[in-house]
């Protein structure tokens, strides 16, 4: 028996996104290019609301 919901899910749409910043794991934070931290850029974070990334997940068990 297949379940409803499979006759409807779809895979989730891949968008091409590249931000204008990394993220270090030495300081686990995101830093721009020129290796500023990118929470300190008002701009970026005025033009994009935040600078979020996965890592945090990825390295601490209590996220």
């Amino acid at each position: 028996m297949r379940l409803f919901a499979l006759n409807y899910a779809r895979p989730a749409e891949q968008l091409e996104v590249s931000a204008p910043y990394s993220y270090d794991s030495g300081l686990q934070l995101n830093v721009l290019r020129d290796g500023r931290l990118a929470a300190h850029d008002y701009a970026l974070l005025r033009e994009l609301g935040a600078t979020t990334s996965t890592a945090g997940s990825k390295t601490h068990f209590d996220d």
